[in-house]
């Protein structure tokens, strides 16, 4: 299945540690949602296009992305590393106004082997901004994303 993920290197911060020396559970939902928005909001000016950049996050957008659920199921520790860490990330299943983002988040690309240091998963919903009531995702979105649909995870925990 991995080629069908969309990989984005992120780098830890030291501030994401905890008193245990490894990345605290609270900053690794900050690093997967700095995944998510690498991969499918709009870019900015000079910032490089990827083909799963669809939402439009910009002040006064029509419609707003919101996280339903999350979870995580965590494998390893994550060591505070100067390189950043490889979240691979796919779509379980794409609904009417709705899509199931899946992760699976390893050590640096070049490690050998690659640690899996956590399994997650977020269900994010589009929605209209006025009204807050759930849109259908757009032709254009699900033609970008449809190639990065993949078999979902298992219910987390339940290995």
């Amino acid at each position: 299945m991995t080629e069908s993920r969309i990989r984005v290197p992120i780098h830890l911060r030291w501030g994401d540690l905890d008193a245990y020396n490894h990345v605290n559970n609270a900053s690794m939902l900050k690093l997967l949602e700095e995944a998510r928005v690498r991969a499918f909001w709009v870019p900015g000016a000079g910032e490089r296009a990827v083909p799963t950049a669809v939402i439009d996050a910009s002040h006064g957008a029509a419609q707003l992305t919101l996280i339903a659920r999350q979870e995580i199921e965590y494998l390893a520790p994550v060591p505070y590393q100067r390189e950043p860490i490889d979240v691979q990330m796919w779509f379980g299943k794409i609904g009417g106004s709705s899509a199931e983002v899946h992760y699976e988040v390893f050590s640096p690309v070049g490690d050998a082997p690659q640690t899996l240091y956590a399994r997650a998963s977020t269900v994010i919903v589009q929605v209209d901004a006025a009204s807050g009531k759930p849109t259908r995702l757009s032709p254009d979105t699900r033609a970008a994303w449809e190639p990065f649909v993949g078999d979902p995870l298992p219910p987390l925990g339940r290995r």
